[in-house]
C-alpha cells in the first residue's frame, strides 16, 4: 500500500513537472511573439514618413509606395492569424527592399537628411526585428520539441497543445547575390 501512495505520489508530481514545463514553453513562445509585436509596431511607425519622404522624389515607383501603404493598414488592422501577419510581414520587407534598391536612380533622395534618419531608423527597426525572430524561432523550436517528446506528448495532447510555425525567410531572400549585379547600372 506505501508502495502504490508512493508510485503514484511519484506519478503526480512528474505530471505536475511536466505541465509546468509545458505552460512555460508556451508562455516564452508568446511572449517572444509579443516582442515581435513591439518591434513591428515601431517598423509600422515608420513607414509613412518614409512612404512620404520618398514620395516627393520618386515619381515610376507610386506603385510600390501605395502597395506599401496597403499593405501595413492590413497589418495594424488587427483579427490576422499569425500565418497571415507573417505573410504580410514578409511582404512589407520585400516592398521596402524594393524602394532601398530603387533610391539608388535619385541621388537628391540620397542626400536628404530625412530620408538618411529614416534609413538609419529602419535598418535599426529591421535589425531588432531579425533578433526578436531569431529569439520567438529558438523558443517556438523549443516549445515544438517538448510537446513532441515522450512523455511529454502524451500530456500536450490532451491539453491540445498544437506545433506552432516559426518564421522564415521568404526563398526570393535564400538565393545567393552575384557580385557583379550589384554593380551593374
Amino acid at each position: 500500500m506505501i508502495y502504490g501512495l508512493a508510485t503514484a505520489g511519484i506519478f503526480i508530481l512528474i505530471l505536475i513537472m511536466i505541465y509546468n514545463s509545458l505552460i512555460r514553453k508556451k508562455n516564452q513562445v508568446d511572449n517572444a511573439f509579443g516582442s515581435i509585436d513591439v518591434m513591428l509596431k515601431k517598423r509600422y511607425d515608420l513607414i509613412p514618413n518614409l512612404v512620404e519622404t520618398v514620395k516627393q522624389y520618386m515619381t515610376h515607383e507610386k506603385e510600390t509606395l501605395a502597395q506599401l501603404t496597403e499593405l501595413r493598414t492590413k497589418a495594424i488592422s488587427g483579427g490576422l492569424s499569425d500565418d497571415e501577419r507573417v505573410d504580410i510581414e514578409n511582404k512589407i520587407a520585400k516592398q521596402v527592399s524594393g524602394i532601398m534598391v530603387a533610391v539608388e536612380n535619385y541621388p537628391d533622395l540620397k542626400a536628404n537628411t530625412n530620408f538618411l534618419q529614416l534609413q538609419g531608423s529602419w535598418n535599426e527597426v529591421e535589425e531588432q526585428i531579425s533578433a526578436a525572430r531569431r529569439f520567438f524561432n529558438s523558443a517556438v523550436t523549443d516549445y515544438n520539441n517538448a510537446i513532441q517528446v515522450f512523455p511529454n506528448n502524451i500530456l500536450a495532447g490532451r491539453m491540445n497543445f498544437k506545433s506552432k510555425k516559426v518564421f522564415e525567410i521568404p526563398e526570393e531572400e535564400k538565393k545567393n547575390i552575384a557580385a557583379k549585379d550589384l554593380f551593374s547600372s
